[in-house]
This record gives structure tokens, C-alpha cells and sequence, in this order.
């Protein structure tokens, strides 16, 4: 492209027929050329105005090394290591350490004693290893999962606050606010990788639906006091059971119940209605140690009544006799009394009653008055 001024002062734009990117001709092709010819472009090259090095040799010689290049240490990357002594690379020496590393590290497993090994091989369940140093194919071959077996877990359901009440409906249509734990563990490791998508989760919901089956069961006065040990033990197995059936390998340990109260609406007349129930069993416990105590007395007369019975039967007259002085024994032994004896019997000495006329001399007599 060049310009012309006419006549007139006008710029008139002409072509030459080339292109930016057209291959010039061989007047250009001396020009970018040094006097050798080396390093020249040829007509085929195209010429790219952005280029910074229109040269097609210094392109080349700016370009990186290629990965091929490298792997064969002629690039300034791995090639830039010093030779070993035979003058070999120490590339693929190195490669093969980072390859005997990756073996140990994925195929040497140690298994702690609480723990156990879920293989699996290529995605699918393999084998389980027991605790100690076990082997296994490298990654990703097979790939190894430890789980801790002997570890007690805990499930919280409910809380004592009243923003979040765990409710449950009693046998005699009562509201009673739960809160208890659920502490269990893995029995099979497999089982509770595979079979269940979140056996956390299941594991709460089958003791929220074991607890209301449960308490459905007891009526409020049971629920909240002593029948708390039997719904443990219910809930326990139920939910064992329930587990079992979904094949979850889960070993529920024991249920604790922390809170068994009504809502909070109600509180303060419930605790007089169990304060009322409180003094009810203390007065029953009362009634039943006095029976208690009546019973083992009229045992004893029972048994003594009987040896007497076995001395009546070889002696009948003594032993209406001993049986008569003793009676009168325990009759007049706390009563004052005069005994009158008819003639020729020494007369009874009332010893008691002068014991107190005896007491009565001997009481010091207060006077009272003022001394002249």
C-alpha cells in the first residue's frame, strides 16, 4: 500500500497487492536475511505485524523445552541434573523412589487395637483386616478404611431447654418432655460403610420411634418415676432389633434417661401432684413396717405358744399352774396391792407402802415468811 498527492492536493491511497500476512517477495527475503542466507524467510513464511521476533529462528530459539525433550534430559529442566558417574541421568533413579514410596505408603497399613480394616478393591467391598500390620494391593488398586470399633458414641435426643421439647404421648394420654442418650458402637464395619447411606441419622430416628412405642406403654406416674428403668431396657431392645433388620452393624450399649418431666406449662402443678404422691408412698411405707413389725411379733407368740403346747401335753396340771403364776405375775407385778391370809399364815408385809410413806417423811418442808 502506498499513497499519492494529485493535482488537486489530494492523499490517494494505491495498493500493491500484498497483504499483511503475504509472503513478500524475494527482495524482502534479502532484506531479512544476513549475507550467508541463513535465517531467511521463506516465501511460504507468513509475516504477523504483532510479532515481536519476526525471525523464524529466533522463535525457535526463544520456545521452551518439550515435555519429550525433558524425559530425555535435553532440556534445561531435568537435563540441567549432574550425570551419574557411567554418565546416565539420575531421572529415572529418581522415578523409581517416587514409585517405591507410593508402594509402602499404599500398601503398608498399621491397624490400631481398637480398630478394624474395610478393604476394598477397585470401589467394591474386598475383605476386613483385624488390628496389627496388614498388606494390601497400592492405590488405587485397593484402598483401605479404618474404623474405630471399641469407641462408645453418644446420641443426644431432647434437651432440658424449652425451646426444643422432645414430647411424648404416655398410655393415659399424658404429655411428657424426654430428654436421654443413646450410647452405642460399630459391630460391623463393613455393614455400617455399605448398608445404611447415613447410619448416624438412623440410629436417632430408630430412638426417637423405640422411645415413643415404649412410653406409650406407662402412664405418666410410671414415666416419670419408677418405671424409668424398665423403658431403658425396652427402648434397648427395640431398638436393637429394629437395627438388626435394617443390617445397619450397629451394638446399641444402653439407654439413659436424663430428663423425664412435663411440659413446662405445667411444672409447678405437677410438683405439687408429686409432692402429694410422695407423701402417699411415705405413709403406705409406714403402714407397711408397722404390719411388718406386727406380723414377726404374732409369728413369735405363734412359735412360743407351740413349744408351751408340746410341755402341756406331757404335763397338763404344772403347766396350767406355771401358766396361771405367771399370768398373775404380769397382771399384779405393776399394780399396788394387800394380801389378807387367813389364820396360822404369816400376814403379807406391805413393803410398798411403807416405801412411800418413807418417802414422804424424809421430803423437806419449805417455810415461808418474814423473820422477826
Amino acid at each position: 500500500m502506498s499513497t499519492k498527492i494529485d493535482e488537486q492536493g489530494s492523499i490517494i491511497l494505491t495498493t500493491d497487492g500484498k497483504g499483511p500476512w503475504d509472503s513478500p517477495d524475494s527482495a524482502d527475503i534479502g532484506a531479512v536475511g544476513d549475507s550467508s542466507g541463513r535465517g531467511g524467510r521463506s516465501k511460504q513464511d507468513p509475516v504477523n505485524p504483532w510479532d515481536p521476533t519476526p525471525d523464524p529462528a529466533a522463535r525457535v530459539r526463544g520456545r521452551g523445552p518439550s515435555l519429550e525433550e525433558m524425559l530425555r534430559g535435553k532440556g534445561p529442566g531435568f537435563g540441567g541434573l549432574p550425570k551419574r558417574p557411567n554418565g546416565k541421568s539420575w531421572f529415572p533413579l529418581i522415578i523409581g523412589a517416587f514409585v517405591a514410596l507410593w508402594l509402602v505408603w499404599t500398601s503398608i497399613h498399621r491397624i490400631g487395637p481398637e480398630q478394624e480394616g474395610v478393604v476394598m478393591q477397585l470401589g467394591k467391598y474386598a475383605r476386613t483386616v483385624q488390628p496389627g500390620i496388614q498388606f494390601t494391593l497400592p492405590a488405587p488398586f485397593e484402598n483401605i478404611t479404618k474404623i474405630d470399633t471399641k469407641q462408645i458414641q453418644t446420641t443426644s435426643i431432647g434437651s432440658p431447654k424449652p425451646s426444643s421439647e422432645n414430647l411424648v404421648l404416655s398410655k393415659d394420654q399424658s404429655i411428657i418432655d424426654m430428654a436421654y442418650d443413646v450410647r452405642w458402637s460399630i459391630k460391623n464395619p463393613s455393614l455400617y460403610l455399605f448398608q445404611l447411606d447415613n447410619p448416624d441419622g438412623t440410629v436417632k430416628e430408630v430412638a426417637e420411634s423405640a422411645m415413643r412405642a415404649a412410653v406409650a406403654n406407662y402412664d405418666l406416674t410410671q414415666a416419670i418415676g419408677p418405671g424409668r428403668g424398665a423403658i431403658e431396657l425396652e427402648v434397648r431392645r427395640r431398638m436393637q432389633q429394629v437395627l438388626d433388620e435394617y443390617r445397619a452393624g450397629v451394638l446399641i450399649q444402653s439407654i439413659s434417661i436424663r430428663q423425664s418431666d412435663p411440659p413446662a406449662e405445667v411444672t409447678d402443678a405437677f410438683r405439687e401432684v408429686n409432692a402429694a404422691q410422695q407423701r402417699r408412698e411415705s405413709y403406705l411405707n409406714d403402714a407397711r413396717a408397722y404390719a411388718s413389725r406386727v406380723n414377726e411379733l404374732a409369728l413369735g407368740e405363734t412359735a412360743e405358744f407351740d413349744k408351751i403346747y408340746v410341755q402341756y401335753k406331757q404335763a397338763p396340771e404344772v403347766t396350767k399352774r406355771r401358766l396361771y403364776y405367771e399370768t398373775m405375775e404380769q397382771v399384779l407385778g405393776k399394780v399396788d396391792k394387800t394380801i389378807v391370809e387367813t389364820g396360822g399364815v404369816n400376814t403379807y408385809l406391805p413393803l410398798p407402802e411403807f416405801q412411800k410413806k418413807a418417802a414422804q417423811k424424809t421430803e423437806p418442808v419449805v417455810v415461808t415468811g418474814n423473820k422477826q
